[in-house]
């Protein structure tokens, strides 16, 4: 009798997994009610602060299926009012990902750890202190 193997679970993927949160709070708009705080200026902080007591309900904005398609779009660039959100700093991470990509294909930094290694032979414990200072570098410089 052969035997059956069964489908083996598959994480979803980060876009699956984002779009389903998207959905699951268009859908809590509709059952939470809308509210917001008061809110005051603070000389300390530099900004606007909520005033504590001064909740209040205000009118509620449900989210439909529309809303819901172009959410990913309105956290890169407001169509509506014309402004950029969030499109800079995605842009970035791309260009930082698509870099780091690039350079992890090439081979480039194996490459270099292990032209380290042959020339620190005999001092190989030094390599972990100066290869976490030197990613921790190429990591905040970025």
């Amino acid at each position: 009798m052969p035997s059956i193997e069964k489908p083996r679970f598959r994480f979803p993927s980060a876009f699956t997994i984002l779009f389903g949160l998207i959905i699951l709070v268009a859908v809590l708009t509709w059952v939470i009610p809308a509210g917001q705080y008061a809110r005051a200026p603070s000389e300390a902080l530099g900004k606007d602060v909520p005033v504590p007591g001064s909740y209040a309900l205000t009118e509620a904005n449900p989210q439909g299926v529309f809303d819901v398609l172009l959410a990913p779009i309105a956290g890169f660039y407001d169509p509506v009012a014309y402004t950029a959100n969030a499109i800079d700093v995605s842009l970035f991470v791309l260009i930082i990902g698509g870099f780091i990509g690039v350079v992890t294909a090439t081979g480039a930094i194996d490459a270099g750890i292990k032209r380290a290694m042959v020339r620190a032979k005999g001092r190989e414990v030094w390599m972990i202190p100066f290869l976490m200072a030197l990613f921790a570098l190429g990591g905040t410089t970025y």
